[in-house]
């Protein structure tokens, strides 16, 4: 009779909690690194964020070969510009970035018509202007809000409000330390990169909320146990998971960023940089962090005891 595959034979015994100085050393340096890239480089925004040039065109002889016609366009030295099949292999979306005015955005127009020739029959060009950008970006770091606080009041409603706070410190430092990698190392910004900041939330969110339903479990369980160990167990019995599962996506994400292309480039490295700091965050920030504001609420409750007790008001 098939009985499963078991990872692990045996529940680890490690403690997590010896190096969480460290990695609250490391986590407080990779977000002061990204505060302070953000505030001086800021983001290389692509078409999405800065405006551009945006064209769809079907061509009508057969089936586009995207990587000889990149090269061509890239050729013309107008900057950024992404290719990406749309819909069929015939239809293709290009964008470009902004050329600075609107003459210099007509003759670069002009110039792409003449490469692409006259096999190919133009279904819209748009060119978007900075406004356009600048309500995107907005509309952008609205959207990571409300997730953030959707997913503490659920956190707070379901575990406490420990877990609420700390859980959101923790996809805070992902989400801060993604976008911060894309201004250190100057990577594109658009909005397939917003849309990994927001899977990076949701898939840091699910290792922590498996490791406090299986802390509230324990609590239950032993009840005398110290509140560190309970939770270092909590995370050693939750270890095969997080390794099968985020093993796994980890693979997804590899074969997605190999083969995924340049259009997909941006999005498979924020998410393969989330599955990495994310799994990080759940053990060394997120759980500390409940431990830590646990310890300080028991700390405020026996000092509220003794001064009732001496009959202070």
């Amino acid at each position: 009779m098939f009985k499963g595959i078991r990872l692990l034979r045996a529940v680890p015994k490690l403690d997590y909690f010896r190096f969480h100085r460290l990695c609250f050393a490391l986590s407080i340096a990779l977000c002061l690194a990204s505060v302070v890239s953000l505030a001086t480089k800021g983001l290389n925004f692509g078409v999405d964020f800065a405006g551009g040039i945006l064209i769809e065109a079907r061509q009508t002889t057969g089936p586009i070969d995207i990587a000889a016609l990149r090269s061509t366009l890239s050729a013309l030295n107008l900057g950024d510009v992404a290719l990406q099949e749309f819909g069929t292999p015939n239809d293709l979306l290009i964008r470009v970035e902004r050329q600075g005015s609107d003459e210099s955005e007509r003759v670069a127009l002009d110039r792409i018509r003449d490469v692409l020739g006259p096999g190919f029959e133009y279904r819209r060009i748009e060119v978007v202007g900075p406004k356009v950008g600048d309500e995107l970006v907005i509309d952008g770091i609205l959207a990571v809000t409300l997730s953030l606080l959707g997913i503490m009041g659920y956190m707070a409603l379901r575990f406490g409000w420990r877990a609420g706070l700390s859980g959101v410190i923790a996809i805070l430092h992902d989400c801060l330390t993604t976008v911060g990698l894309f201004s250190i190392l100057g990577l594109q910004f658009d909005l397939n990169v917003l849309a990994a900041v927001v899977t990076i939330a949701g898939f840091s969110i699910n290792d922590t909320v498996v490791i406090d339903d299986r802390i509230r479990e324990n609590m239950r369980k032993f009840k005398r146990m110290d509140f560190r160990d309970l939770i270092n167990r909590s995370v050693n019995e939750t270890m095969a998971r997080t390794v099968m599962t985020n093993g796994l996506v980890l693979l997804a994400v590899l074969a997605l960023l190999w083969f995924g292309g340049p259009v997909l480039f941006g999005f498979s490295f924020a998410l393969l940089w989330g599955v990495i700091v994310g799994t990080y965050s759940t053990i060394y920030v997120a759980a500390p962090l409940e431990w830590y504001l646990a310890k300080r609420g028991r700390a405020l409750e026996k000092e509220q005891e003794a001064e009732a007790a001496a009959g202070k008001p």
